[in-house]
């Protein structure tokens, strides 16, 4: 189960960059750094009054802004923290969260899984987006399904809570909400600006290149047939922090 507009994984390592372990640093793990850096800074300039602080807060941004550069996440360091810092919220509002992003594994009466192929990657995966406010989670699972393919669903169960930056499919920190939905009714119809693909396709008849297959088919077929009960959720790395992406 991945990230909401996955543009194939993000991956590589930087040149030289090692970790405690002496293993090679990825652009993810950067990434994680410069967003964990980053959301703890535009926190506390969202809580705090004090001009001390505020230059601290600054001064740790601009650290963020250059580990993202060097993933190659930003090509300006000085505009990353303009924007960072114009994002801020006061109080609440400004605390720092994971976006939230909705999927769906709808199938049909064959046991078939509904895939759309994304135009901003040209990768195939079940329907997903972000959530909207003022919509549920299952909701928003329904009305991406209706929007990307045409056909009306109806949720049956949530199948999986993941991490998609952990699994590499966004720079953006995000956690991934997945349904599996039953096919009510409706006509495929590939949405004109989201997809260039849509269709339902079994297990052995995938369509490629597909978006993180080792992560949810098995899990999504299974919870399709009634095999999977369980939740799928990312197991805690340990220790917390200091553990790899």
């Amino acid at each position: 189960m991945t990230g909401p507009s996955p543009s194939g994984p993000v991956g590589g390592s930087v040149e030289g960059a090692r970790s405690p372990h002496g293993d090679a640093i990825g652009e993810l793990e950067l990434l994680r750094w410069s967003e964990a850096l980053a959301g703890i800074a535009r926190t506390g300039l969202g809580f705090t009054d004090s001009h001390y602080e505020r230059e601290r807060f600054e001064e740790v941004l601009a650290v963020a802004a250059d580990i993202a550069a060097s993933a190659g996440r930003c090509h300006d360091p000085a505009t990353q923290i303009t924007e960072w810092i114009a994002a801020v919220g006061k109080g609440v509002p400004g605390y720092v969260t994971p976006k939230v992003a909705v999927g769906a594994v709808v199938s049909d009466d064959d046991g078939r899984v509904l895939l759309i192929r994304r135009a901003d990657s040209g990768y195939w995966l079940y329907p997903t987006g972000w959530a909207d406010v003022g919509y549920s989670s299952s909701e928003i699972a329904v009305k991406e399904v209706a929007e990307e393919t045409g056909i009306d669903c109806e949720p049956v169960r949530l199948i999986a809570v993941l991490d998609s930056m952990r699994h590499g499919f966004t720079s953006v920190p995000t956690y991934s909400l997945v349904y599996h939905c039953r096919a009510v009714g409706g006509e495929l119809r590939a949405h004109p600006v989201e997809c260039t693909g849509v269709g339902f396709f079994s297990q052995d008849d995938l369509p490629s290149p597909l978006a993180g297959p080792d992560i949810w088919v098995e899990h999504a077929f299974s919870s399709v047939r009634g095999e999977a009960t369980a939740v799928l959720f990312d197991a805690p790395r340990e220790p917390l922090w200091r553990a790899g992406i």
